[in-house]
């Protein structure tokens, strides 16, 4: 085999059916070993872009990416939220181990201003963690975010409707997220580069009721009440 063929064959974007990915791409732990397990070991991939598919908001969508928010915070980096449904319930956030001063939230016009907001976010070193709630994506848009993600070296999660599982994507990682009982997310990958798909794990998602031992509320989602109003 030849130097250049053995050295294509190694790069992770490589897809080879006949066997699983070998050579292990950067990533962040989930901080959920099981579904770290259904993902070969690894987690959320950097330089690439996820997407989490799911019916509606509020199903534990930002439980699941806590531990990656709490790791980011611990590398000192930003985390943008673009376009979040809710407003982030920052006290939640700050009890959890992710400071305020590291997140940027910001709300977009339309979807011109949002695709450019989203790549600059992605191509800033300042970045560590961009999630972002689109309403809608060509295929050609994602494979521009594709370039910017993989410019930035970070990590990306967009949260789409259930229904664009069917829509062909660039993305490294696919998953569809459905409600479980008593707290817990079903998650079903649709997609991860460099193997199979198909793999299904169920998780536990924060306590049982989704409060915490000192009874305080453990919802990072919104819309919150100004400080003083009835």
């Amino acid at each position: 085999m030849s130097k250049s063929l053995n050295h294509l064959l190694q790069d992770t974007r490589i897809w080879q059916g006949h066997k699983p990915q070998q050579r292990a791409a950067p990533a962040e732990h989930t901080g959920y070993q099981a579904l770290d397990n259904q993902l070969g070991g690894l987690g959320w991939p950097k330089g690439a872009l996820s997407e989490c598919l799911l019916d509606r908001c509020g199903i534990g969508e930002l439980h699941l990416v806590l531990p990656l928010m709490q790791a980011v915070a611990r590398q000192q980096k930003s985390m943008f939220w673009l376009n979040p449904p809710h407003t982030p319930y920052a006290p939640a956030l700050v009890r959890a181990g992710v400071p305020a001063e590291q997140l940027v939230v910001i709300h977009t016009r339309n979807p011109a201003d949002f695709l450019w907001t989203l790549e600059n976010c992605l191509r800033s070193p300042v970045t560590g963690l961009v999630m972002a709630w689109p309403r809608k994506l060509a295929s050609r848009d994602i494979r521009r975010l594709q370039l910017a993600s993989e410019a930035g070296n970070n990590v990306c999660i967009l949260f789409r409707c259930r229904q664009q599982a069917e829509q062909h994507s660039p993305a490294a990682l696919r998953l569809e997220l459905v409600p479980g009982d008593h707290q817990d997310l079903k998650i079903h990958i649709l997609k991860r580069r460099g193997s199979w798909p198909g793999q299904r794990c169920t998780l536990a998602l924060g306590h049982r009721a989704g409060i915490a031992p000192n009874g305080a509320p453990q919802v990072v989602a919104g819309p919150w009440p100004q400080a003083g109003a009835t």
